[in-house]
């Protein structure tokens, strides 16, 4: 809630789409003045500072010119710095926050499959990756393959937007298939850790990373928590280590894990040692160490950071996401 410079209150918060017009006119059925303003933030886990002094843009869903030119002077500095300022109705204004997490989802889903297509005809997801983004019709953030849609806001969004497209009777047929791609990730990881193994039954596996992204302590949809869970009810008896989220961890995986100090403890006398998520931290391990930790010199790097020629030479097997 803000006052502005009249010295009215304007109530800027983002909401489910029909939020802004619905409170609107319980305002004015009760004759109440206010001015109401539907403001999506699109603020990342981990980079909230950032996403808030470098915003791609502002949207502002109102009916109301006078709101308009107090947020813009609220925003003042981010506006002189040439930031978009999209002045809408108030449901498009909630629908852009939505839409957004739904597209993103989409696009990991899609460079996910085909980093699947990439392993069965040789060719390698992370050079596609790179070609993709290139193209400015496509842009390279979120095309990473191994990576998932996770956070606390990422699920309730789409769940929202399907629930908003069901109750209109509307088949987003794209957003059903990005999620089933997304929700099976860490099965299809799971598998493929199995298939190395030739199976998961008594062995010991190690996940490095917990967060369901670097630079925070969150694992809300998590699809490092996921892994874990599907590895131990294939029988598996995994360690894991996150710089950040192991407290959080311990929450949803209620004692099936065990929690180690250091990336090295993880690693001891583990049959696959698996990279989920991407901390910085991960590409700096000393791995000749690690190496003579691991009963089986084996890496599963799900996120596609680690340098595989070189860990190749060093004599571990490596396995990536859609790599040769």
């Amino acid at each position: 809630m803000r006052r502005d410079f009249s010295g009215r209150r304007q109530f800027v918060t983002p909401v489910s789409v029909g939020t802004g017009q619905a409170l609107e006119k319980t305002l004015q059925d009760a004759g109440l003045k206010a001015i109401i303003v539907s403001q999506p933030i699109f603020f990342t886990a981990g980079c909230a500072v950032e996403d808030f002094n470098w915003p791609d843009r502002i949207i502002l869903g109102t009916t109301s010119s006078e709101a308009v030119v107090a947020i813009k002077h609220i925003f003042h500095p981010l506006v002189m710095r040439g930031v978009p300022v999209i002045v809408t109705n108030h449901a498009t204004a909630e629908l852009v926050r939505e839409a957004a997490t739904a597209f993103v989802a989409t696009k990991i889903s899609f460079i996910n499959e085909l980093a699947g297509l990439c392993e069965r005809v040789n060719g390698d997801a992370v050079h596609l990756s790179l070609a993709l983004g290139l193209d400015k019709k496509i842009g390279p953030r979120c095309l990473q393959a191994g990576a998932s849609m996770g956070g606390l806001f990422a699920q309730s969004d789409m769940d929202s937007l399907a629930s908003l497209a069901e109750q209109n009777q509307v088949p987003l047929k794209i957003l059903t298939a990005a999620r089933e791609v997304n929700q099976g990730f860490a099965d299809g990881m799971a598998e493929k850790i199995s298939f190395c193994l030739q199976s998961l039954q008594n062995k010991d596996v190690g996940i490095l990373g917990l967060a369901f992204k670097p630079n925070t302590n969150s694992v809300a949809g998590s699809a490092s928590i996921r892994l874990a869970q599907s590895l131990v009810s294939r029988g598996a008896r995994v360690r894991a280590y996150d710089p950040v989220a192991m407290q959080d961890a311990k929450l949803e995986l209620n004692g099936t894990v065990h929690y180690c100090e250091s990336p090295y403890a993880v690693a001891e006398g583990v049959e696959a040692l698996v990279v989920r998520t991407g901390w910085p931290e991960f590409r700096a391990l000393d791995f000749s160490k690690i190496k003579a930790l691991l009963r089986r010199p084996l890496i599963v790097d799900t996120k596609n950071i680690l340098d595989s020629t070189r860990l190749r030479a060093m004599g571990f097997e490596y396995v990536g996401v859609g790599r040769v």
